[in-house]
């Protein structure tokens, strides 16, 4: 009989030998250190003995093991129950998801939020709900807004990285063709480039959407938390009145799980009946809501974003000063290396020292911009900051880049 199933094997080895291939470590905690394992397999991991720095994770404020996060997570468990059970259409909508959703709505400057099981879940929601004519689309953005493109089934423009001059020039070219006056368009952007740590200019966005009546929906995964008043890009830029649609994550800077859609009322009473990936999604876990409100609250009214600002600027000002090139301009570190082998390399050197600081290349990144990517956290201490900086210097040397 032919075998039309499909070769798993030869898809790992494919992977194994363009040096692709990736597994899971446990670590048993989630902050600025921890103890690590070696990749698991089907046994059950064992943890090593030496403790890591963890200069990769996106617990920006370090509020993972926070105790006030912790305490009111347990009590919304304790009080609701561990798990939502259901839709929040049906049964799954709770006062912990409405009094987070309040928040969010008054952190972002909108009439109402929504709550949605993952970030991901948010933007392909959010988008193929809209169902846009054309998506204009930033050439960087994250995974799950392509997505959200492919399944809206729209055609989708992409314009080059943080440029909004050729964003402009797209919708010009756009504005041309016949059937331009019938179309509804979005341009959807991230705020901060995850892999990049560069800014979107998201003014002159706006004004480029406003300009051709486009509206304009702006992903604030990693900014959400770490500016004005515990808001993102966005807020900093005073923006909220000319941003349509802002996403966000809540797994990042607010040490929980789950992502949200801010916007006018209208906007989220639409999410809740047409957003397929809130629809027919279990609600969030009230653990993971009453976790992100707490640090929420904490971002808004602690220094604890001030404290993030600082460790960022004291170790790419150290970087730089050593010869790297750090790229960006937000608390993501981008240090670019180019050989995917260099990265590699310097990202070994930097785990013998007990400095966990991953290499990123392609594809997820284009070929020859391989960079380790670093992100210190609020929770790291000076202290913490310089034996990075040390263990910089010594790798970076051993591999022949300084």
């Amino acid at each position: 009989m032919e075998d039309r199933g499909f070769d798993l094997e030869g898809r790992l080895d494919a992977l194994e030998e363009a040096t692709l291939k990736r597994s899971l470590s446990p670590v048993d905690r989630v902050a600025e250190r921890g103890y690590f394992a070696e990749p698991a397999g089907g046994d059950l991991p064992v943890l090593d003995s030496a403790e890591a720095l963890v200069f990769a994770s996106n617990n920006y404020l370090g509020l993972t093991d926070d105790q006030r996060v912790q305490d009111a997570a347990r009590q919304a468990a304790a009080t609701v129950g561990t798990g939502a059970g259901a839709s929040r259409l049906v049964t799954g909508d709770t006062m912990v998801h409405q009094d987070l959703e309040r928040l969010l709505a008054e952190t972002k400057g909108t009439e109402r939020a929504l709550a949605f099981s993952s970030g991901y879940a948010a933007n392909v929601g959010t988008i193929t709900a809209l169902e846009p004519d054309v998506i204009f689309s930033d050439e960087y953005n994250h995974a799950s807004i392509i997505d959200g493109c492919r399944l809206a089934g729209c055609e989708t423009i992409v314009y080059d990285h943080c440029d909004a001059a050729d964003l402009r020039s797209k919708l010009e070219r756009r504005a041309e063709s016949a059937d331009a006056s019938d179309e509804s368009w979005l341009i959807v952007t991230d705020s901060v480039f995850s892999m990049d740590g560069t800014v979107a200019p998201l003014s002159a966005i706006c004004d480029a959407a406003e300009a051709f009546g486009a509206w304009t929906m702006v992903d604030e995964a990693h900014a959400t938390g770490l500016y004005a008043n515990g808001g993102g890009v966005v807020q900093a830029e005073g923006l909220a009145d000319r941003v349509d649609v802002q996403m966000g994550t809540l797994s990042k800077a607010l040490a929980s799980q789950g992502g949200y859609v801010a916007g006018s009322a209208e906007l989220i009473e639409c999410l809740v009946n047409d957003a397929r990936a809130f629809v027919f999604s279990t609600g969030l876990a009230p653990p993971a809501a009453a976790a992100a409100s707490e640090a929420l609250h904490i971002a808004r009214h602690s220094d604890v974003r001030e404290r993030l600002w600082e460790n960022a600027t004291h170790l790419r000002d150290g970087l730089e000063a050593m010869g790297f090139e750090v790229l960006g301009d937000s608390q993501i570190l981008p240090v670019l290396v180019g050989d995917r082998e260099d990265a590699l390399a310097l990202a070994d050197g930097m785990r013998e020292r007990d400095i966990v600081t991953p290499a990123i290349r392609p594809p997820t990144v284009p070929e020859g911009a391989s960079r380790l990517r670093v992100t210190p956290i609020a929770t790291h201490e000076q202290d913490d900051i310089v034996a990075c900086l040390e263990a910089f210097r010594a790798a970076g040397e051993d591999a022949d880049l300084l």
